[in-house]
């Protein structure tokens, strides 16, 4: 008797085996597909945050009114000052030998006028008597025009100089907070060079810039807040005050000013706010970006459900930076596939993982 040998036996067995698989009808169960997926969720009332400063409503450059070296700067940067309070003033020589200058012309008008005055009067005792002609009397006449004319001048030029005398010295005739210096002692100055630029806190607003795809967003907003970064608590009504009617050319944005309403006491020009426009819809859902497709037929979701996954066709409302706002066709709470949603068939089997969308970078 022959013994079989072991390799022969596994051969022997392992064909069997493939001939019993043929002869079988039953299929393998098929493998469900790893899909992340997020609940539908309402829509934040907040559309979109953009960061700005807090500016004054109304700057200003101030500058002297006469041209001079600067003999002297008396505020700094950051210094509130009232009205009338001096804040520069310019070497005084210049201006006193020009105001000396302008009272000595009056003299001499005054002078002028007096003696041409007098010679009229005579000429017009002598043409009574028929002593000078009627040409010589004119002649007087016209003289003691062109000296009154004169002596005008002279008045007018003596309080020019008076004036610009007093011009010297650099005032505000508001209540403001000097923003920048923009001069320093011992600088030649030309008349109207800025020395300071102020602003009058009085009326305080936030600086943004809005990108030209969200100019309609920002008009149609329905309330406005405002928060400071410095009070993370802090939260005021704003409304838009000024839009830019052409964008900035090197950063292509539009420039805004947002009015501040009821602006608390602590708050400081320069600090950093935040600007959150509300615009959602009450009643739209928000899904991610990538769970949206279209294929030439109309928005569609694929939507998690006992399992697998089947097209959901919805209407937008509209995009935001954190999604989509899905305006009909989901209901809140639904599973909504995040990400692969393109590869799917509908009634597919899918094995569901929950995802967390990242915050929103403020």
């Amino acid at each position: 008797m022959h013994k079989i040998a072991p390799l022969s036996v596994s051969l022997s067995l392992v064909a069997a085996t493939l001939l019993a698989g043929c002869g079988s009808d039953v299929a393998p169960p098929p493998v469900a597909r790893s899909v992340l997926v997020q609940p539908a969720a309402p829509a934040s009332r907040t559309s979109s945050v953009y960061t700005g400063e807090i500016r004054a409503r109304h700057e200003f450059d101030l500058a002297f009114r006469v041209g001079g070296k600067l003999a002297a700067r008396l505020v700094d940067a950051g210094a509130e000052i009232k009205a009338g309070q001096p804040l520069a003033r310019l070497d005084p020589a210049d201006l006193e030998l020009a105001a000396s200058a302008a009272r000595a012309q009056l003299t001499a008008a005054e002078s002028e006028f007096a003696t041409t005055g007098a010679e009229r009067e005579r000429y017009a005792g002598l043409i009574a008597k028929k002593f000078v002609s009627q040409a010589a009397f004119e002649a007087k006449e016209n003289a003691l025009s062109g000296a009154r004319g004169r002596l005008e001048q002279a008045r007018s030029q003596s309080r020019i100089s008076g004036n610009q005398s007093t011009y010297g010295t650099l005032s505000s005739e508001f209540p403001a907070i000097v923003t920048a210096v923009l001069a320093e002692a011992g600088q030649v100055l030309s008349a109207g060079q800025a020395v300071f630029r102020l602003a009058r806190p009085e009326e305080k607003e936030v600086a943004i810039a809005i990108p030209e795809s969200r100019l309609a967003e920002l008009k149609a907003a329905k309330a406005i807040a405002v928060l400071l970064w410095a009070d993370q608590d802090s939260r005021m009504s704003g409304e838009l005050r000024e839009l830019a009617p052409a964008a900035d050319p090197a950063t292509r944005t539009y420039a805004a000013r947002i009015r501040i309403n009821n602006p608390p006491p602590g708050l400081k020009l320069g600090m950093t706010a935040r600007v959150a426009l509300d615009g959602a819809d009450d009643a739209a859902l928000l899904v991610p970006l990538g769970a949206v497709i279209d294929r030439g037929d109309g928005p569609t979701v694929w939507v998690v459900s006992d399992g697998q996954a089947k097209p959901r066709p919805v209407k937008l409302a509209g995009y935001r930076e954190d999604g989509a706002l899905v305006a009909a066709g989901l209901q809140a709470g639904e599973l909504v596939v995040a990400a692969g949603a393109g590869r799917l068939v509908a009634g597919q089997s899918v094995d569901a993982k929950p995802v967390t969308p990242p915050a929103r970078q403020r």
